[in-house]
C-alpha cells in the first residue's frame, strides 16, 4: 500500500534574512570539499555508502564549518559540542567532515576501510579523533545522546549534543522510547537531525514503513520540529541557529529532506542506492560531475 505524501519542506527560517552571503558560500565550499573527500575515500574500496555521503554533506558543512564549537587540537575538551553520528555506516561522511574541520589529514583518508586504518568503514569511537560514539546497530543514537544531554546539564554545561539519524532508523522502537525519554527530561540542549532521503537497505523507507507524519509524531513526544530541504544552505543554517537559540525547555529536531548521491547526476539516478558499486571508469566522471554540479 503506498501512502499519501505530505509536503515534505516547510518555510524557511526569518533567520535566513539576515544570513552573510561569505558565510554561505564559505559553508557551501565546505560542503563541495567533504563530497571530494568522500569520494576519494571511497574510491580506495570501489563501493560503499557513497550516496548517503553525498546527499548529508551540505548538513554537516553547516555543523563543522559554522555551527558547532569544536577544538580539533583537543577532541575530548569538557567544553565542546557532542556531534553523534547514530547512523555509524554514514562513517565517510563523517571523516570527510572531520577531515575539512582539521581533526584528520587529508592524506589519512586514503585507508579508508584498510587493514590497521583510523577509518573503519563504520564509525567507531576508539579510533577516530573526533568520533563520539560507535555506531553500526540503527536505534542506539538518540538513547546515547539522551544520556549524554542529561549528563551536560547536571554538569551546568551549556554545550549541545547534536545527533544524526536516518528515516529508516525511526522504525526502530528504541528511537521513539528515546525519543519520548528525551521531551520528559526536557533536554534542551539536545538537537536530533533526521536525514530523510526514503531509502534504506530493502528499499524506499516510506514504502517499508512509513513514518509520515514525521513532524507531527516528534511534536507528540513532546519535542520543537523543523523542517527543510537538506541541500538549502541558508534555511538549513537559519534553521539551525533558531533551534540552538530559542528559550523553550524542549529538545529540538530538524528533518532534512535529502537526494541520495546528491552533486553526481549519475549516481542519484541509480536503481540501487543504498550501498553501491563504482566501477574504475566512473571515478574521473564522478569528480567531473562533482566540479560541475558545484559551479567549479
Amino acid at each position: 500500500m503506498t501512502m499519501p505524501q505530505p509536503a515534505r519542506t516547510t518555510q524557511p527560517p526569518a533567520a535566513t534574512a539576515a544570513l552573510d552571503p561569505e558565510r554561505i558560500e564559505r559553508i557551501r565550499e565546505a560542503a563541495h570539499r567533504i563530497r571530494q573527500y568522500a569520494l576519494i575515500q571511497a574510491e580506495v574500496q570501489g563501493q560503499g555508502y557513497i550516496g548517503q555521503a553525498l546527499d548529508i554533506a551540505d548538513v554537516l558543512a553547516v555543523l563543522y564549518a559554522d555551527q558547532l564549537h569544536l577544538d580539533p587540537s583537543d577532541p575530548t575538551s569538557e567544553d565542546r559540542d557532542r556531534f553523534q553520528l547514530s547512523i555509524g555506516h554514514y562513517a565517510l561522511a563523517l571523516y570527510a567532515a572531520l577531515t575539512e574541520a582539521k581533526f584528520l589529514p587529508q592524506k589519512e583518508l586514503q585507508s579508508y576501510a584498510s587493514d590497521d586504518s583510523r577509518l573503519p568503514m563504520s564509525s567507531m569511537r576508539n579510533y577516530t579523533p573526533g568520533v563520539e560514539i560507535s555506531g553500526g546497530s540503527l536505534g542506539h543514537g538518540l538513547g546515547i545522546a539522551n544520556g549524554v544531554a542529561l549528563g551536560m546539564k547536571r554538569k551546568g554545561s551549556d554545550r549541545f549534543v547534536y545527533n544524526l539519524l536516518s528515516d529508516g532508523e525511526l522504525g526502530e522502537g528504541s528511537t521513539w522510547e528515546a525519543a519520548a525519554v528525551a521531551g520528559h527530561h526536557e533536554l534542551d540542549n539536545l538537537i536530533a537531525i533526521v536525514d530523510f532521503n526514503d531509502q534504506q537497505a530493502d528499499g524506499r523507507s516510506t514504502q517499508m514503513l512509513s513514518m509520515e507524519p514525521v513532524t507531527d509524531k516528534f511534536e507528540a513526544f513532546g519535542w520543537i520540529v523543523r523542517r527543510c530541504d537538506g541541500h538549502d544552505v541558508p534555511a538549513v543554517l537559519g534553521h539551525l541557529i533558531e533551534l540552538r537559540e530559542i528559550e523553550d525547555a524542549r529538545p529540538r529536531v530538524l528533518i532534512v529532506d535529502t537526494t541520495l548521491g546528491k552533486g553526481v547526476d549519475f549516481l542519484e539516478q541509480r536503481e540501487k542506492l543504498h550501498f553501491m558499486k563504482v566501477d574504475d571508469a566512473e571515478w574521473a566522471a564522478a569528480h567531473q560531475k562533482l566540479n560541475e554540479s558545484a559551479g567549479r
